[in-house]
């Protein structure tokens, strides 16, 4: 009886370990819907913008001869941060969306690619104010540059 008893016990805990395995199994498969969503399309259309953006930059500055070098620097480590900071974020989106890494539910999964998504849209929005913002003083040092050339050829300099 008592090993009746006990072969019940196991029978039923291995029945629900084989339930609770099923389960976890299928937190780690991504389904079609979260793969398919229109966000995960935008985090790599983003990061192709960003990289595409911060590629040509120090060299369209410097081309201008309106900054110096510590400036370039500057500018350099902030587009080398915001270009590292992109690759991590299509890194975190490759773990969300890839089967057998994260033991996640469509909707943590969801939730996790918003994150991304606010994160990779912010850093776009950053690149694109600090690029305006180094345009309009490349601007502003051009005019002052041509004023102070004309000044000088108008007083005979």
């Amino acid at each position: 009886m008592l090993t009746k008893g006990y072969n019940t016990i196991k029978t039923i805990s291995e029945g629900n370990f084989s339930i609770h395995k099923v389960f976890l199994d299928g937190l780690l498969q991504v389904s079609p819907g979260v793969r398919k969503y229109k966000k995960v399309a935008d985090i790599i259309k983003y990061q192709l913008q960003l990289v595409k953006t911060v590629k040509p930059a120090i060299p369209k500055f410097r081309a201008t001869g309106l900054f110096n070098e510590t400036e370039l620097n500057y500018m350099a480590k902030v587009y080398g941060d915001l270009f590292n900071r992109s690759f991590q974020q299509l890194e975190a989106l490759a773990m969300v969306i890839t089967a057998g890494n994260l033991r996640m539910s469509d909707d943590e999964r969801l939730k996790a690619i918003d994150r991304i998504y606010f994160n990779i849209s912010d850093q776009l929005a950053f690149l694109h104010s600090f690029n305006t913002e180094n345009n309009i003083l490349a601007i502003q040092r051009g005019r002052v540059m041509v004023d102070t050339k004309l000044s000088k050829r108008l007083s005979g300099l």
